[in-house]
């Protein structure tokens, strides 16, 4: 894919109005990001459910503007990568509704397709935190990526414990990439920048929203094996990961305790974790490598 076309893409996915597949389709019609961005105002609205509005938008595209944009971000280390790229994620390049667009931080390496999810509630328990901890320093001893929210509560002890495993730690915002979320965690930002990638598929400026934050679980679960639910509330964030986590065929754990959203995903079948020991973290590695995810490559991907 040419520079042209990255920065087409980029420019397109800014577009409210434009996700995944409403990008799908514009690329399935007219083959390459560049055409999108010529093809008149009357030919842009044959796309379904894409209003003149969208279609001006299109029209408005900066691709200047967008190049400097980029050239900026990578004077503070933030790259781009599209869904067009070989560098872009196996695991994430599977799910029906992936981000056309990444902006990252750090380095995303092969390995780190080996991964698995861990989220829960902001405010745990100190027993939910410990068990976190735990699971992501286990996990990652056994070679895996653990890939969490950076919120603070369980994502944070998530982090944690696989940097003090010396392990590798992905985190995916709710915000863009230079506004860090919390920003009680910009230390351990920079820690997992270090020691693996900070993911965003949102305007590098963008502020995080409640619609944002729950966006984002989708790559979390996307970019795993499997996702561990540690502590959660009935309605809360991570259940909506878990739910995720099914849609895409990924394996499902919750931790046995007293909340309900962990209660209620074992009573619909989830695997349960009792504690933590060598016996149960090997069982744990074991169903978590039995994952299969279909990893050709997109149809699209020889069009550049």
């Amino acid at each position: 894919m040419s520079e042209r076309q990255i920065t087409a893409t980029v420019g397109l996915s800014f577009v409210n109005g434009i996700g995944p597949k409403m990008l799908e389709k514009l690329v399935d019609r007219f083959d390459n990001p560049e055409d999108i961005l010529n093809a008149s105002v009357d030919e842009l609205c044959k796309i379904p459910r894409l209003t003149s509005k969208i279609a001006e938008a299109i029209h408005a595209i900066d691709l200047e503007a967008i190049e400097m944009e980029l050239m900026a971000l990578e004077e503070f280390g933030i790259t781009v990568i599209t869904r067009y790229d070989k560098s872009y994620p196996k695991n994430l390049k599977t799910i029906s509704d992936l981000p056309p667009v990444l902006f990252q931080m750090g380095d995303f390496r092969e390995e780190d397709n080996r991964a698995a999810a861990i989220v829960g509630t902001r405010n745990p328990s100190q027993g939910g935190r410990k068990m976190a901890k735990e699971l992501a320093y286990g996990l990652a001893e056994r070679g895996f990526t653990i890939v969490s929210g950076l919120a603070l509560g369980i994502d944070t002890a998530s982090h944690q414990g696989a940097l003090e495993a010396d392990g590798r730690t992905i985190a995916v915002l709710g915000s863009g990439i230079k506004i860090i979320h919390p920003n009680q965690n910009l230390g351990l930002a920079e820690q997992i920048r270090q020691s693996g990638a900070i993911f965003s598929e949102l305007h590098p400026n963008a502020r995080p929203s409640g619609g944002t934050l729950m966006s984002r679980d989708r790559i979390i679960s996307g970019l795993a094996l499997g996702t561990i639910i540690v502590e959660a509330n009935e309605n809360s964030g991570s259940i909506d990961t878990a739910k995720r986590t099914r849609a895409q065929g990924r394996k499902l754990f919750a931790v046995a305790n007293e909340s309900k959203g962990n209660q209620k995903l074992i009573d619909e079948g989830a695997y349960t974790i009792s504690d933590i020991t060598t016996a149960s973290l090997n069982q744990i590695s074991e169903i978590l490598t039995m994952t299969r995810i279909e990893t050709s490559d997109d149809s699209q991907m020889s069009l550049f």
